[in-house]
């Protein structure tokens, strides 16, 4: 009872909080442009519908999977057995914001993009979809879950996504011998604040001043709060923005040292 009370305390005091919706208010041509042409931008791609199609399908899955659960674990889902639909409508990452994920990467076209916590790999079709000249590396802790994403990666006929299973400690080394350079990480999967903070420090040995970092659940626990507003005041991040259910931050030496809660 005390985290919900928690959890919606946190929710009220963003939407008191969050602003600039359409940008106004704001004086930086970059964070004005991304939130015009990223964040409000209302044009569907036929990739987009193809992953909406596949989310609804999802939805009605009478299938189960055990899941193995390295992090935090669910707040709902409690029994390692759990059902295909549980899993797309409480954990996977709902439509709105593998929109938001999709129109990133068409708009800032990273080369290499790392996302920690794969799912059913909704936000990694996202991804791939969005830009084929992207290469997505995707690491999902659960067996299970990780060849049911393959499955759905196959069905939408999908190239430029390599998967790796197995702890995220573990799994990283391997995946940072693929590339030189991070352009793009979304972290998800483990909702713990030690462990956010961790791979956001491994990630920032890859990163550049072009890179950008999303994170998932930013509010889902007191611990993970803690870890956002640690990372949104690393001396490298200059540009962070707070959506309530994500943070991006920005590496770029040309803006200024700023943080901006965002009504989405």
């Amino acid at each position: 009872m005390f985290q919900k009370i928690s959890f919606l305390l946190r929710f009220f005091q963003y939407k008191f909080s969050a602003r600039h919706a359409r940008g106004h208010g704001i004086h930086s041509p970059f964070l004005y442009n991304f939130i015009r042409n990223v964040l409000n931008e209302q044009g569907r791609w036929y990739a987009q519908n193809s992953i909406s199609k596949l989310y609804k399908q999802l939805l009605k899955s009478t299938e189960t999977l055990t899941v193995t659960d390295f992090g935090a674990g669910s707040k709902i889902m409690k029994s390692p057995e759990r059902k295909i639909s549980d899993i797309a409508y409480f954990s996977a990452v709902r439509p709105k914001y593998s929109e938001l994920l999709f129109r990133m990467v068409k708009y800032f076209e990273p080369k290499t993009i790392l996302e920690l916590g794969t799912s059913l790999g909704i936000g990694t079709l996202s991804f791939a979809l969005s830009n084929s000249k992207s290469m997505v590396y995707t690491i999902e802790g659960c067996p299970e879950t990780s060849n049911f994403a393959s499955k759905n990666f196959k069905k939408l006929n999908v190239k430029n996504i390599e998967q790796f299973t197995g702890e995220f400690s573990e799994q990283l080394p391997i995946v940072f011998q693929k590339f030189d350079n991070l352009d793009f990480a979304y972290i998800d999967g483990n909702h713990r604040g030690a462990a956010t903070l961790n791979y956001f420090y491994e990630c920032l040995k890859k990163a550049h001043e072009k890179s950008i970092f999303v994170f998932d659940d930013i509010h889902w626990s007191v611990d993970m709060q803690q870890a956002w507003n640690q990372i949104n005041r690393h001396p490298q991040v200059t540009l962070s923005l707070d959506l309530f259910q994500i943070g991006i931050v920005f590496f770029n030496k040309e803006l200024s040292k700023q943080h901006f809660i965002v009504k989405y």
